[in-house]
């Protein structure tokens, strides 16, 4: 069964936004500036091949994911671009990223030792990455820079090409830590540079920071959240440099109504009492899809009206009280806009207390993602 063709729960993305969004970043941008566009965690939750197809279209240099499995999806689907990874790629698959041209992500010189036993037959990119702060993964120290070369030089078909960071806080109006990285960051690049042998690609901007310094990056930038519409912090939203338009929306149906009586129960646990006659519809999404049962007391539209979501979220299926009689297949929207109101993603992810591209990569592949280029 395809649930492309016959579930009547979908997301909806505009692929056109986020042509307009990566078009919008590059005006911002020195002319040299290259930008990879990144399309992990299938494209959060968009549709990695899909919106890997349109951001180079759009004018997008490279691409980035986060695994190897998700840089061998984009190869499968015929795209060619250069793809970096920015996860960890065991040793022993160090040959598949060469055979399909991969350029993988390196901090640790016992990777280089792994791979140098066994001997490439093509040739591989590597970026290195610097922890500047994040504390997440990458080389801290001038000493362990200098390690990392000394392995790399007695290795064979892998050459280093590009080395990065990640910002911690660029997404936050206090600047002292987003300034302090870019200062570390600086000072551990002139020991790569000196030692390097390749031209490097360097590249620091996360959306945000590209965002904030369009003009402030190396030769590259990583257009993330913001391809897709998102912006990364409300702080980032109110310097309005850049107007983007969300691509997400996600849609279902009324599949069965009723009229209850005042203290009629709705759903496990008994969470929810009518608290007089009320009209109550059924809509076929529940956490299995991804939609958390912490939304409970949320709302979708239903006619451009907020309707309630009522007792407990199913796993396939949850309740919203409505002000009246609606015919079966009426349509619901869960985030989007519906006759003139708006569910924004950011409204969604206010009420779980999280970010708001958690929400379209928590969306299980069970909701079937329809395209459009309007």
């Amino acid at each position: 069964m395809s649930l492309r063709q016959h579930r009547n729960t979908y997301a909806e993305v505009n692929l056109q936004a986020i042509y307009h969004n990566v078009q919008a970043m590059k005006r911002q941008l020195k002319k040299e500036t290259k930008m990879i566009a990144v399309v992990k965690a299938n494209g959060y939750g968009h549709g990695a091949v899909q919106v890997a197809k349109t951001a180079l279209q759009a004018g997008a240099d490279y691409l980035a994911v986060a695994l190897l499995e998700e840089a061998l999806e984009l190869r499968e689907a015929g795209i060619d671009a250069p793809i970096l990874v920015f996860g960890y790629v065991h040793p022993k698959d160090a040959q598949v990223a060469a055979s399909n041209r991969f350029t993988l992500t390196v901090y640790h010189k016992e990777w280089l030792e792994e791979v140098k036993k066994n001997l490439l037959t093509e040739p591989l990119h590597i970026h290195m990455k610097i922890d500047t702060g994040m504390g997440r993964v990458g080389l801290r120290l001038e000493e362990e820079i200098q390690t990392f070369f000394d392995v790399l030089e007695g290795i064979e078909n892998v050459f280093l090409t590009g080395v990065y960071t990640h910002f911690a806080t660029a997404d936050d109006m206090k600047m002292n830590m987003f300034e302090q990285q870019k200062e570390t960051f600086e000072q551990l690049l002139y020991y790569v540079q000196k030692r390097a042998t390749e031209r490097l690609c360097v590249h620091t901007s996360n959306s945000a920071a590209s965002i904030r310094e369009p003009h402030d990056t190396y030769q590259a930038i990583r257009f993330g959240v913001a391809m897709y519409g998102l912006y990364p912090s409300e702080d980032i939203y109110n310097l309005h440099s850049i107007q983007l338009r969300r691509a997400f929306s996600l849609h279902s149906e009324i599949i069965h109504i009723k009229k209850v009586k005042k203290d009629s129960i709705i759903s496990y646990g008994a969470t929810y009492t009518a608290r007089d006659d009320e009209w109550i519809a059924t809509l076929p999404i529940g956490y299995a899809d991804g939609w958390s049962r912490s939304l409970q007391g949320f709302h979708v539209l239903i006619d451009g009206k907020k309707c309630e979501i009522v007792g407990r979220i199913c796993m396939d299926q949850m309740m919203i009280k409505v002000d009246q009689y609606y015919p079966i297949g009426t349509k619901a929207t869960l985030i989007g806009e519906q006759k003139g109101t708006e569910i924004a993603i950011d409204e969604v992810a206010e009420y779980l207390g999280t970010i708001n591209y958690e929400i379209p990569c928590m969306l299980t592949n069970r909701i079937p993602r329809r395209y459009k280029n309007r």
